[in-house]
Order: structure tokens, then C-alpha cells, then sequence
């Protein structure tokens, strides 16, 4: 390996870390009532509003969601462990939540916008499940998102001068009005996940 390579290999394995770390934080915010695959009461002080793009190119905001529990999970395209590793398990919880995954929404949001156009996101995301929604958008619409809902993201730049992006690595439950209500950590054991899934669906309005 180059040492260039083997410099790129360390600065990505570091931040796959960081990431690990920064994503534990939020988690640790709601493990404690999260015993069993329970769901904490809903948080205020995490989420709310967002307006940015779909994959597509339409507006969304929080209302496109409305009705459903709705599973997030904020990354990037250029990611080289985190993300795809993530998407990966998503996809596999919903084969496993068979004809129940229909009853959640599913977002993919950037924390790279200035790469991940519409169109990158899109083919990206839709790799994997088409179920689940990319969403970018400007610079400050992704900020204030980022800001709203506590997700740690960090441009880091390489030695090529070149960039990562170090950012929170947990996947976000949000109940039918929108309100935070746990976390499914990087790394955590399907089985725990799919408690937590299925639980955010039987708390779900009959009407989702």
C-alpha cells in the first residue's frame, strides 16, 4: 500500500471512529429508557422543522412525513464504512419488517450537500432501497436541519487536499408527529433493532 493510500486508509478509519463515538453520545441521551427495545417519551429538544430536497428535486419538509414514525439516518456519499454499513442493516430491517416496513418513512440526509447534489444522492441511496428517501439541499438548509435535530457533522480535511466528513454515526426513530423518540446505535445488534422498529410501529396512530 502507498503511502498515500495507507495516509487516506488511517484519516478514513479515524473518522469511522469518531463517528462511532459522536453517535454513541446521542444514543447515550436515550439508552437508559430504551431497556428491551422500548421507546423514550417523545424530546423536544430534538427536531422540528426542515425544509431540503429529494433525490428527485421536489421540496420536503417534516409534513412529507406526517402520519408515519419515520427512520433517519444523517451521512454522505463519499462515506467509506459508516454509511454504506448502515444502509446496508436498514435495508436488511426491512426485509426482515416484511409487509410492516410500509408503516415507516425512511431519510437518508446529507451532511456533505456541497458533493451530494440531488441527482448523487439519488443513484446513492436508491442503490440500496428505493424506499428511502436522499435529501439534500443548500448549505444552510442543511445546517439548520443538522443544528435542530443535534447531529454532530465536521468537514476534515485530507492530506491530498481532499475532505472527509466526520458526523454522528446513530440512526434517528422519530414518532408520527415528528418527535424524537430514540436512537438505534452504530454497530447495534439486529435483534435490539428490530425490537426498537417494530415498537415505534405499535406506538404508530392506527391510521399510519
Amino acid at each position: 500500500m502507498s503511502g498515500l493510500k495507507l495516509f487516506r486508509y488511517g484519516a478514513w478509519a479515524a473518522v469511522a471512529a469518531l463517528a462511532v463515538v459522536s453517535g454513541w453520545l446521542v444514543y447515550q441521551q436515550t439508552a437508559g429508557n430504551q431497556n428491551s427495545g422500548a421507546l423514550i417519551e417523545p424530546l423536544a429538544s430534538i427536531g422540528g422543522p426542515f425544509e431540503l430536497v429529494s433525490g428527485s428535486g421536489e421540496t420536503v419538509t417534516e409534513k412529507t412525513f406526517a402520519g408515519k414514525p419515520t427512520v433517519m439516518f444523517f451521512g454522505f456519499t463519499f462515506c467509506p464504512d459508516v454509511c454504506p454499513t448502515t444502509l446496508s442493516e436498514l435495508q436488511g430491517w426491512m426485509a426482515e419488517l416484511g409487509p410492516d416496513a410500509g408503516k415507516l418513512n425512511y431519510a437518508f440526509v446529507t451532511v456533505d450537500p456541497e458533493r451530494d447534489t440531488p441527482d448523487v444522492m439519488r443513484d446513492y441511496v436508491w442503490a440500496f432501497d428505493k424506499r428511502i428517501e436522499p435529501l439534500t439541499g443548500s448549505r444552510e438548509q442543511v445546517d439548520a436541519m443538522l443544528k435542530a435535530y443535534r447531529v454532530y457533522a465536521k468537514r476534515v480535511p485530507l492530506d491530498d487536499g481532499d475532505y472527509t466528513m466526520d458526523h454522528s454515526a446513530a440512526v434517528y426513530l422519530m414518532n408520527a408527529d415528528n418527535k424524537f423518540v430514540g436512537t438505534i446505535a452504530y454497530g447495534e445488534a439486529e435483534e435490539t433493532a428490530l425490537q426498537k422498529l417494530r415498537r415505534l410501529i405499535e406506538n404508530a396512530p392506527a391510521s399510519s
